[in-house]
């Protein structure tokens, strides 16, 4: 059966507006058209239901990302070493970026999703299949390449490494690079299980993965050093994003045909529709790999951007991920069935919503972030290091918000077959941004690469917000504009008062006195930026009772 993409009629009728992130306006998913395997599996979820599930989990697996940073700083610190570590994931992402498309999971969502309201099983099945065999094959080729160009590679990506820097990252991207056969077969199978609205599988994921890396960290760094942590990677996502995803699958009903699939129909449509993915860039991915060529130049710079990145993206994988993870097979639902207008507005108020809610949680990150950063010093992470990892983070956390918006804008692309669009405008943005990451970097040093960061990804969420629009598919009118201005108000106010007492309290002389000054200063975060939405006449303090009271 054909998997392309058609323009929806749209629909006459009038329609609601549910809220990605308000479950009493949520509708409930329509029972698909053929029966589901006889295997016991949980219930198909409503997008909120599915936001709430991935939120806790994605809480979860942040604050086990927490204790992960915090574990890998105490025994290696910012040092060469773990400059060298984290470098050595570019390689590997890039494979997995340029075969694959990045988000390449996220066409076969669309085009599953479309399959299963069909009532086709078999065809669901038969993609799933063509598309896993015939990229295994791909992808096992060029990890193979990759181990041989690896030493080449790393000197051209971070030409300031010395020698012995230099040398260490190409083992331990050699040691990378097979995982990406496991994150590839997991998003597949993860693929057939949010087409059919199960995300438990894909929740839990992150979580073991990130648990392997601690456990690689805490059983093996004694005798191998640094060498622990791929270790320690590879045990993560074999039982987490592989196995796990693989066992969801399976329990579900697929029946996975193996094959050469190379010439499959539904693998030629697939590669059609992810081959902008595959071409284009988008910004948040190249981001990372820009600063990190820059920092290259800065012993532990690159350390101390990925550990303000990773405290920046806590925050971010537990809303904007989770509302991402679960919009995407809604979206297509809803695009699918010709309903036009409630697609537009469904993805303009989760927009609106995430851009409140990060500006809120953004205030309190920046407010806070000395006491928050400096929790981590300890070991071979000395105050100067979190001190500098500070700066990096107060930047970040300024998009907070602009951050889990442009994930929402990007899957409404997606959802509407359109994976073009939003790649050639990120490739276009990141072009561009170039040079603004090197004149910054000139200028501010490693500080003005965050602030490059910012700068690009606000542009990328408007050009996609522009172009969503006039391709009449999410109108921007939809956008709640006095609600946004009153989080904004709110977060500016709350935020700055939240910085003041702060700075009033005695100034903590260990980890236990900064936990006192966090705990006081959420407290009144809390209590000021409640105060003023309600003032305000805000709809986000009764959306937050509701949802406490469910």
């Amino acid at each position: 059966m054909s998997t392309s993409l058609q323009q929806p009629e749209p629909s006459r009728e009038p329609l609601s507006e549910p809220d990605l992130l308000d479950p009493a306006q949520t509708p409930q998913p329509v029972a698909p058209v053929a029966e589901m395997p006889e295997t016991k599996m949980p219930r198909a979820q409503t997008v909120a239901s599915a936001a709430l599930l991935l939120m806790v989990w994605n809480l979860l697996s942040g604050l086990l990302g927490l204790v992960r940073t915090k574990y890998i700083n105490h025994i290696f610190g910012a040092s060469s070493a773990t400059d060298a570590y984290n470098a050595a994931f570019q390689l590997p992402d890039m494979i997995s970026y340029f075969l694959i498309g990045g988000v390449g999971s996220a066409t076969l969502v669309t085009m599953l999703t479309r399959f299963h309201e069909r009532g086709d099983t078999e065809g669901e099945d038969r993609t799933l299949s063509a598309v896993l065999n015939a990229m295994l094959i791909v992808l096992t080729a060029a990890i193979l390449l990759a181990e041989l160009l690896a030493p080449l590679y790393v000197h051209l990506a971070f030409p300031r490494f010395d020698p012995p820097t230099a040398a260490l990252c190409t083992s331990l991207t050699r040691l990378l690079l097979p995982a990406q056969i496991f994150f590839f077969a997991g998003g597949v199978f993860g693929a057939r299980l949010l087409a059919r609205r199960f995300f438990l599988y894909q929740a839990v994921a992150p979580f073991i993965y990130t648990l392997g890396i601690i456990a690689g960290a805490f059983l093996f760094s004694g005798r191998y050093g640094v060498y622990s942590l791929p270790i320690g990677v590879l045990i993560g996502v074999v039982l987490g994003p592989g196995l796990l995803q693989a066992a969801g699958a399976f329990r579900s009903g697929l029946k996975y045909t193996p094959g050469w699939t190379l010439n499959d129909p539904a693998f030629r449509e697939w590669l059609r529709l992810n081959l902008p993915l595959m071409l284009g860039i988008t910004v948040g991915m190249s981001d990372k790999w820009i600063m990190a060529h820059f920092a290259s130049a800065d012993q532990g710079g690159i350390s101390r951007l990925t550990v303000a990145k990773s405290l920046f993206s806590a925050p971010l994988n537990i809303v904007g991920g989770a509302a991402g993870a679960a919009s995407l097979p809604f979206f297509a639902r809803l695009y699918a069935q010709g309903k036009v207008y409630e697609f537009s507005s469904s993805v303009a108020r989760s927009v609106s919503r995430l851009l409140e809610f990060g500006a809120l949680i953004g205030a309190w990150m920046i407010a806070l972030a000395p006491w928050l950063l400096d929790l981590f010093r300890g070991g071979s992470f000395h105050r100067a290091d979190a001190a500098e990892t500070t700066r990096y983070f107060v930047v970040f956390s300024l998009t907070l918000g602009v951050w889990s918006a442009q994930g929402i804008y990007a899957r409404a692309f997606y959802a509407a077959g359109n994976a073009r669009t939003p790649l050639v405008a990120g490739t276009v943005i990141t072009l561009l941004s170039l040079p603004v990451y090197w004149v910054l970097f000139r200028l501010l040093g490693t500080t003005g690469l965050s602030l490059a960061s910012d700068l690009g990804m606000l542009s990328y969420t408007a050009i996609l917000a522009v172009l969503l629009h006039k391709s009449r598919l999410v109108s921007i009118a939809h956008l709640e504009g006095m609600q946004l201005l009153k989080a904004y108000g709110a977060a500016v106010l709350a935020g700055t008062v939240t910085w003041l007492v702060a700075t009033y309290l005695p100034s903590p002389k260990s980890h236990s006195g900064d936990l006192v000054v966090l705990a006081v200063g959420s407290v009144v975060w809390a209590l000021v930026g409640f105060s003023v939405l309600l003032l305000s006449g805000s709809e986000l303090p009764r959306q937050l009772l509701r949802r406490f009271r469910r």
